[in-house]
């Protein structure tokens, strides 16, 4: 059991595992990846302080060594649920889960929206997790979408699992090599069926399917968390960076614009110092 669990590598996940370094709090430090790749990726930038001219790249290698020197360990782990259990929360990651009385939420913005039907459709058809439920689809017709190189051993397992398994790779040089994957080289655009999914469809065209996987290292926040009150995509937050959910917490892009890294590294700090103060009041001193 942790104090804290943090989502999200980039500056307000960073921020907030330093600072509760600092505060001596027992937390875990979770994301798909090192550091973002919207902060790695930036080609300039000048207006965080101290810093006037620098890459995203050197920015980056500032702040992971920064963590490197306090000894503060990231966990790479794919978030794909974060429960309210009561006195803690569960996060699930695959066939793992963690526990922790408060959570941070600095997930980031997803660069894409939803497919259609992608919300109405979680729990009854659609999962984010191969390991989770893919014996819930054995010896049926899937689809699986697949955003990254990396997710591909998933896909492979699915695809042996199935009955039929149509594959999308959204990226090039996919090296998929079940050969049970029948790739399908086209962008879906919306889910649908009745009680259950049963149809992926395509701007020339549709599949019958009994499920669909989607496999990505970030997930919407209301898809992320139960119950999480957000608006235009973004979670809603007070001054302190609490949820309307009691115990999380969120910082950086994900709570709206402007989409700065001095305002998400800001955010992480205020994120930190208020979930020490909620387990302060609720007395959950582990």
């Amino acid at each position: 059991m942790y104090d804290v669990a943090i989502i999200g590598s980039g500056p307000a996940g960073i921020s907030a595992a330093i600072n509760l370094k600092v505060l001596g709090k027992n937390f875990i430090w979770l994301s798909n990846g090192e550091v973002s790749k919207k902060l790695t990726q930036a080609e300039r930038v000048k207006n965080y302080p101290g810093l006037p001219d620098v890459t995203g790249g050197e920015l980056a290698w500032t702040f992971r060594n920064h963590t490197d020197v306090m000894n503060i360990k990231l966990c790479e782990e794919v978030i794909t649920g974060v429960y309210d259990t009561g006195d803690k929360f569960t996060l699930l990651a695959g066939e793992r889960e963690y526990e922790a009385r408060a959570v941070i939420l600095c997930t980031g913005v997803e660069a894409g929206k939803p497919i259609e039907g992608e919300d109405e459709f979680v729990g009854r058809g659609i999962s984010y997790c191969a390991t989770c439920d893919g014996q819930l689809y054995k010896d049926k017709t899937i689809a699986v979408l697949c955003t990254d190189k990396k997710f591909e051993h998933e896909v492979e397992f699915l695809a042996e699992l199935s009955k039929r398994c149509y594959v999308m790779p959204m990226y090039r040089g996919y090296e998929i090599k079940s050969p049970k994957a029948e790739i399908i080289l086209k962008n879906p655009v919306k889910f649908s069926g009745g009680m259950r999914l049963n149809t992926v469809a395509f701007k020339d065209g549709s599949v019958e399917v009994d499920g669909v996987f989607i496999l990505k290292g970030s997930f919407s926040p209301s898809t992320l968390v139960h119950g999480l009150r957000t608006q235009n995509g973004h979670i809603e937050v007070s001054r302190d960076c609490s949820t309307n959910i009691a115990g999380i917490f969120a910082a950086g892009d994900c709570t709206g614009r402007p989409y700065q890294y001095a305002k998400s590294v800001g955010e992480g700090n205020v994120a930190a110092h208020s979930a020490v103060e909620y387990l302060a009041k609720t007395k959950h001193n582990v």
